[in-house]
């Protein structure tokens, strides 16, 4: 089955897809966060190199999610439907 567009849901599909992708931002937000405390204590202890080099690559991939792009759009047709 194909994934509906998001102006496509109705308002409850809406709703519910809005429970999915909060409980994904709040995971993705404490990752991004847990690796910036590993790099900070990584600088802290000088130890630089893989220290560094791979939380800075984890935190640029959970940037770049395309998830993250459909949450604004989500979060723009909640407005618009006066849905939040």
């Amino acid at each position: 089955m194909e994934e509906k567009e998001l102006k496509e849901l109705t308002d409850q599909e809406l709703l519910n897809e809005e429970k999915k992708l909060k409980s994904f931002s709040i995971l993705n937000a404490f990752l991004i966060g847990f690796l910036l405390g590993i790099i900070f204590v990584s600088i802290y202890y000088n130890a630089y190199g893989l220290a560094l080099l791979l939380p800075l690559f984890l935190i640029y991939k959970f940037v770049k999610d395309p998830k993250n792009k459909k949450v604004k759009e989500l979060e723009v047709i909640l407005k618009e439907r006066n849905l939040k």
